[in-house]
């Protein structure tokens, strides 16, 4: 019996959402408990380090995107054995030349922050892009088929392991090396048992011209766009670990940290299920593609209206009740932190059927939208008004983004501005209501720490 491609394509949608769902939620409970425990371990100063040298390590990732993933999901030939060894050894030449340029690029680095940890710091953290790198093709096919629960339970099992690995040299030897070693522990370990648990042939050393041509012409707005989201997203700590303190940056590291999870699973969702989803279903007219993205999209955008208004109305009480006095300034960095994240699930919901209509160009655009505003706003921002006019801007770029696929959505016939508005004031009234019960219990607003500080 045949199946209906469109029941299967819905039902492998809802099945990786559901992995997604309970892989995130359960590494960042693991995160999160490990977190705890280092923070007792170590001092805040480690965790400033660590975020600047790896926001360092991905940016030279994102700065050599070629999206090699994303093509082998978007091509027709993303099955054929020649495309992808061809885009596998594509993907371990990027490995080895990424670590080359972190060798040349530490002792800059190490001279404008001005500390000579990162010497040897930064070039061991870079080794995880050669063992990135070097990971079997399954990690392209099965995202290119839906099957997003085997991949979820491998990189659960190297959470484990890494954060094993991070807790015992802490608490044997409470450095900053215990973040680095630990880290690269769990990378290891994914590569080596991704050739032991998938079923999936060795791959060959491959450079196939026409195979590469497709990478290239596919891939380059992928580079442009993941340059983009790099500066934009990460650059926030490299301007901020030469405005402030260590100690400070890492503060505001555990802050973001944690409320970056529900932008990091949108965007996980965006890039393991609803790319691929829509990408299976380009093929529809665009009336009839727009009423199946309104209508898978909607519970996503209640679900999110509940969570950010929770977080940005009692995320300061889960800081003050978690942390030691080192990181009490945490707790008003974090709703205005959370107010933004609206923004990016309205963006990571709908600029995937973008790419998967074959228009790339718009996530490009976009992360330069935000870029500008975190790069030039950023140092103004905290120069006139300080650390907290610096975090707002942080956390409300994301609306520049969403604001730029507009454009590309109308052109496609694809736009959904009703539904965002309406789930935008549902928000708004849950914040509202969450805000008058913390009246009610006389907890004052969740900023009022910021204030006192």
């Amino acid at each position: 019996m045949t199946v209906d491609p469109k029941t299967s394509t819905k039902k492998l949608a809802v099945r990786g959402a559901t992995w997604v769902f309970l892989g995130y939620g359960a590494n960042q409970m693991l995160r999160f408990v490990n977190n705890l425990i280092l923070t007792r371990l170590l001092i805040p100063d480690f965790f400033g380090l660590m975020a600047l040298v790896t926001t360092l390590r991905m940016g030279l990732e994102l700065f050599s995107d070629v999206g090699v993933n994303q093509s082998v999901v978007h091509s027709s030939r993303g099955e054929e054995r020649v495309f992808l060894n061809t885009a596998w050894t594509v993907q371990v030449i990027r490995g080895f030349v990424l670590w080359g340029i972190s060798l040349l690029l530490t002792m800059p680095a190490a001279h404008f922050y001005g500390d000579e940890r990162l010497l040897l710091l930064f070039p061991f953290v870079g080794l995880t892009t050669v063992v990135d790198s070097l990971r079997s093709n399954a990690f392209f096919t099965l995202n290119r088929r839906l099957e997003v629960g085997k991949l979820t339970i491998l990189e659960f099992v190297s959470s484990v392991v890494g954060l094993t690995v991070m807790m015992t040299w802490a608490w044997l030897s409470p450095t900053v090396w215990a973040l680095a070693v630990g880290g690269l522990a769990g990378h290891l370990f994914k590569t080596i048992s991704s050739y032991i648990v998938f079923d999936e042939p060795m791959p060959r050393w491959t450079l196939d011209p026409d195979c590469l041509k497709e990478l290239a012409s596919f891939g380059r707005w992928i580079f442009v766009a993941a340059a983009m989201m790099f500066l934009a997203e990460q650059s926030d700590r490299l301007i901020l670990g030469r405005l402030l303190p260590f100690s400070v940056l890492g503060i505001y590291t555990i802050a973001y940290t944690m409320a970056n999870i529900p932008r990091q699973l949108f965007k996980r969702l965006s890039t393991k299920v609803i790319f691929p989803a829509i990408s299976q279903q380009n093929h529809l007219p665009r009336p009839q593609l727009r009423r199946k993205i309104q209508r898978q999209r909607w519970p996503l955008l209640l679900l999110s209206a509940l969570g950010v208004a929770l977080l940005v109305s009692f995320g300061d009480q889960v800081i003050l009740s978690l942390y030691d006095a080192r990181y009490q300034d945490a707790a008003w960095m974090m709703p205005i932190l959370c107010a933004g994240i609206w923004f990016s699930v309205l963006f990571y919901t709908l600029s995937p059927a973008l790419l998967a209509v074959g228009k790339p160009s718009y996530s490009a655009y976009s992360n330069f939208a935000s870029l500008l505003v975190v790069v030039i706003g950023l140092p103004l921002s905290f120069q006139y008004g300080g650390l907290p006019w610096g975090i707002a801007l942080i956390s409300f770029s994301d609306i520049f983004p969403y604001l730029v696929i507009q454009g590309g959505l109308f052109q496609e016939k694809l736009l959904c501005l009703k539904q965002d508005l309406i789930s935008t004031l549902l928000l708004l009234g849950l914040m509202a209501l969450f805000l008058q019960l913390r009246v009610f219990l006389n907890w004052g607003m969740p900023w009022d720490l910021m204030f006192q500080s």
